[in-house]
C-alpha cells in the first residue's frame, strides 16, 4: 500500500509540476522548454550539454570571451531565479503530495476490520458498517455458515393433499412461500423472526441460537430497547448471522391452554414482524414455530395462526413481500405444514394454458 501511495504522490507531483512551470512560462515570459526536456527526455538534455560544450570550445576572440562572461552572468541570474522558483514550486507540491498520501492512509485506518466477538465494540458503528458492505464483504463477516435464498425452494404442492382450500386460488401469492426444515441463523434473506422473550436478552430455543450466532453486539443493542410484551415486534441488526435483521417478538403462554387470547397474541406476532419488516422495506422473511416450544402452544393449533396470518398479509400487501420462509426443526412440524399449505395456499385446479 505504501508502494503505490508513492507513486500516486510521484504522478502528482510531475503533473502538477508540469502544469505550473507552463503557467510560469506564460506569466513571466521565461523559457522553461529544456527544463521539461531534461525531466521527460534524459538523452535530449545531454544532446543540448554536449552542444553547449562544443560551442564553448569553438569560440576563441576575445570579444567573444566577453561575450559568454556577460551571457554566462545573465544566465546565472536567470537560472538562480528559476531555481528558486523551482524549489518553491517543489516545496509546494511536495506538501500536497504529503497531504494526499496522509488522507489516504487515515481513510484506510478508518475502516479498520470489525470486531463481532467483543460486546467492547460501539455496535451502533458496527451495524452501520455492515449494512454499507457489499455481499461479498458481508460475507467473510459471518460467523456461520449460509444458505443463499436461491437454494430454499418455492413450496409446490405434493399432489396428495386432501385439505380443503380456504381461500381462492393465487399461483402469485404460491410463489412467495416456502417451507424450510433447518437451521434458521443459516438463512441469507433480509430478516429473520425470532421467538424470543420478554427480557430480549436471549435464552433456550431458537432464540438462543440465534444470539450465539450473531455475537455479543446483538445482545448489547437488545438491552437498549427496553424489553418487548406479547405479540409486539422490535428490530436489530443481525451482526454475525447472514440475515440483515432480526425481527424479534415475543408469543403468549399456553402450556396446553389456548383462548382468543392467547390466538391473538399469535397471530399479533406473525402480523407485527410481517409490518416491520414492510416498513423498513425488507422483502424476505423467515418465522420459526413461535410459542410451540416450552410456552406450549400447540402444534397443531400454532400452525393454522401463522398460515392465516401471512395469507391475509400477503393478499393485503401483495407488493411488498418477495418470500416468506416458515422455517421447522423438527420432522412433525414440517409434516403439520406440508398438510395445512394446501388449505391456505390452494394450487388453481384448472391451471391456465400455456399455448
Amino acid at each position: 500500500m505504501a508502494f503505490q501511495l508513492s507513486k500516486l504522490a510521484a504522478r502528482v507531483s510531475v503533473s502538477v509540476l508540469t502544469r505550473v512551470l507552463e503557467k510560469q512560462k506564460v506569466s513571466r515570459g521565461v523559457d522553461f522548454s529544456l527544463f521539461h526536456t531534461v525531466v521527460n527526455s534524459p538523452p535530449c538534455a545531454s544532446r543540448a550539454i554536449n552542444i553547449s560544450a562544443r560551442s564553448e570550445r569553438f569560440s576563441s576572440s576575445s570579444a567573444s570571451s566577453k561575450w559568454r562572461a556577460w551571457s554566462r552572468d545573465r544566465v546565472s541570474r536567470g537560472a538562480f531565479s528559476r531555481r528558486r522558483s523551482l524549489a518553491v514550486l517543489l516545496g509546494t507540491v511536495s506538501v500536497s503530495a504529503a497531504v494526499l498520501s496522509s488522507s489516504a492512509v487515515c481513510a484506510m485506518a478508518a475502516r479498520s476490520p470489525l470486531n463481532l466477538d467483543s460486546d467492547k465494540s460501539d455496535w451502533k458503528e458496527v451495524k452501520k458498517e455492515l449494512l454499507s458492505m457489499s455481499l461479498k464483504e458481508r460475507r467473510e463477516m459471518y460467523r456461520t455458515d449460509y444458505i443463499s435464498l436461491d437454494q430454499v425452494p418455492v413450496w409446490k404442492h405434493s399432489g396428495t393433499a386432501s385439505a380443503k382450500p380456504l381461500y381462492k386460488a393465487n399461483d402469485e401469492l404460491n410463489q412467495k412461500i416456502s417451507l424450510f426444515r433447518g437451521d434458521i441463523t443459516k438463512l441469507e434473506i433480509d430478516a429473520l423472526a425470532n421467538a424470543a422473550n420478554k427480557t430480549l436478552l436471549g435464552g433456550g430455543g431458537v432464540d438462543g441460537a440465534i444470539h450465539r450466532g450473531a455475537g455479543p453486539l446483538l445482545r448489547k443493542e437488545c438491552s437498549t430497547l427496553g424489553g418487548c410484551e406479547t405479540g409486539e415486534a422490535k428490530i436489530t441488526g443481525a451482526y454475525g448471522l447472514p440475515a440483515k435483521y432480526v425481527i424479534h417478538t415475543v408469543g403468549p403462554i399456553a402450556h396446553g391452554t389456548v383462548g382468543e387470547t392467547e390466538r391473538r397474541a399469535l397471530r399479533d406476532c406473525y402480523y407485527n414482524c410481517l409490518r416491520m419488516a414492510t416498513e423498513n422495506q425488507l422483502r424476505t422473511v423467515a418465522f420459526p414455530c413461535i410459542s410451540t416450544g416450552v410456552y406450549g402452544y400447540p402444534p397443531e393449533q400454532a400452525v393454522e395462526v401463522a398460515l392465516k396470518t401471512v395469507r391475509e398479509y400477503l393478499e393485503d400487501n401483495p407488493a411488498q413481500m418477495d418470500r416468506v420462509i416458515f422455517c421447522v426443526f423438527l420432522k412433525s412440524d414440517e409434516d403439520l405444514y406440508k398438510s395445512r399449505l394446501p388449505a391456505y395456499f390452494p394450487q388453481d385446479a384448472f391451471p391456465k394454458s400455456k399455448l
